[in-house]
């Protein structure tokens, strides 16, 4: 009897003492969402003039949500280690820019769809995939956060939409331009491809 109450109250202690996965990866995914949909249908940032502001926003949650260190070492795959310290950095900054140039004006388009998140996958004790949907009035988009956690914070690193991951998508073009061209050369590409959007 007394070893049970002991057993019973070590688990207790390891129960208590483990985080829960800060908030559980699901849960986050969803409040991160959540905000992104507060801020498109803030009516004070319905007109035209306030389309800046609104992408302001939308950048400070996007820069709380996603681990773009994770995202660019992931896409880049084996030719991250052929990155010095301060290339990785500018093709950090650089990719964010193309990801949120590609993007935003998908996300400004929203017209109040219903977003539905229904399932939770642990892929690791450290990684996780949420599963959710865009619900139109024709059809319903899958879209599925891989998440990595990392200093007691879920972040996202993968984005899947219909079934198409970014990381592989842009992994598959940085590849074929570094299989013909330095980490300098790439760079030199992307900020051309930055400075004319």
């Amino acid at each position: 009897m007394k070893k049970q109450i002991v057993l019973w109250g070590l688990l207790i202690i390891f129960i208590l003492s483990v985080p829960a996965y800060a908030g559980v990866p699901m849960t986050t995914a969803e409040a991160s969402v959540r905000r992104v949909l507060d801020v498109l249908k803030d009516p004070k940032l319905k007109s035209p003039a306030a389309k800046e502001i609104k992408k302001e926003k939308l950048r400070v949650i996007y820069k709380d949500m996603f681990d773009e260190v994770e995202f660019s070492k992931r896409t880049l795959a084996r030719n991250w280690n052929n990155f010095n310290p301060a290339q990785r950095a500018e093709f950090v900054k650089l990719f964010e820019q193309i990801l949120e140039k590609a993007y935003i004006d998908k996300i400004l388009d929203y017209s109040n769809e219903k977003v539905n998140f229904y399932q939770e996958n642990m892929l690791s004790g450290n990684q996780a995939e949420i599963q959710s949907k865009i619900i139109t009035s024709s059809k319903e988009i899958p879209i599925f956060y891989r998440m990595i956690l990392k200093d007691g914070k879920w972040k996202v690193y993968d984005v899947v939409v219909e079934n198409v991951s970014l990381v592989q998508n842009y992994r598959t073009q940085f590849s074929d331009i570094l299989a013909k061209n330095t980490p300098d050369q790439l760079l030199e590409i992307l900020r051309k491809k930055v400075k004319a959007q």
